[in-house]
């Protein structure tokens, strides 16, 4: 193994533990309001119903296919392929290791939340969906917790890599736009409450502003500790010159 793999491979074991130290306090603390959440849902879940009645006029097989088709773009079959793509790029081409262990840690991390979050609140999704129904549970959105940490990562990346500012406030107006078709499309198609597309919202913006946080400060560690290495190589060197 080469010094350079070694120093990955540290690194992703560090961001690992860590985030799961970081995933499970986050959790616990979360896992602490499904008491005070739960009769509040169940209280307002005619606001929910409101909000299908509301759509209803604007139903048809246009809007039934744009909604389809945006609603792909936020599924497990799309993210998936197009985290490893992202994962490939910054590791083999744009040689960013750091932003390679990003996107792992933080799609992996908000995978485990998520399914953690559903089993903790147990919410049966919508009754009667428009088209087809879908599996699982319904609390939190996944497919608006999922892009909110996945397109959310893609506007942090742009920030602090895409120099032309007309494209890159265009690039970052687009994702915002698109997280939010794609939670709009859950409740069009009523499979989500939109209580669940917002819940999914705010916790996948919370968890990822942790996740980099963490990520940053461990990455700022990593440096700290190579440049030791560093110096203390040097000094090795010049007490044997000497």
């Amino acid at each position: 193994m080469t010094p350079k793999e070694k120093r990955f491979w540290t690194g992703a074991a560090l961001v690992s533990a860590e985030l799961l130290g970081t995933m499970a306090a986050f959790t616990g603390a979360l896992a602490l309001l499904v008491f005070a959440v739960r009769p509040w849902m169940r209280k307002h879940k005619k606001l929910d119903l409101q909000v299908f009645d509301e759509l209803k006029p604007h139903i048809n097989k246009l809007n039934d296919r744009l909604m389809l088709d945006v609603t792909f773009l936020g599924k497990h079959q799309f993210l998936i392929p197009a985290n490893l793509l992202l994962i490939f790029y910054f590791l083999f081409v744009h040689k960013r290791t750091w932003f390679s262990i990003r996107v792992a840690s933080v799609a992996l991390s908000s995978l485990i939340l998520m399914f953690t979050l559903k089993r903790i609140f147990h919410r049966k999704r919508p009754l009667v969906p428009l088209l087809e129904p879908a599996k699982g549970l319904s609390f939190p959105s996944g497919h608006a917790m999922m892009s909110v940490t996945f397109y959310g990562l893609l506007i942090y990346i742009i920030s602090h890599t895409v120099k032309n500012q007309p494209l890159k406030r265009t690039l970052i107006f687009t994702l915002i736009a698109l997280i939010a078709a794609i939670g709009f499309s859950r409740i069009y198609l009523r499979v989500h409450y939109a209580s669940d597309v917002m819940a999914g919202y705010i916790i996948g913006l919370l968890w990822l502003l942790v996740a980099l946080d963490v990520l940053y400060r461990l990455e700022e560690y990593n440096k700290r500790k190579m440049l030791n290495a560093q110096s203390l190589t040097r000094l090795q060197w010049f007490s044997i010159l000497r």
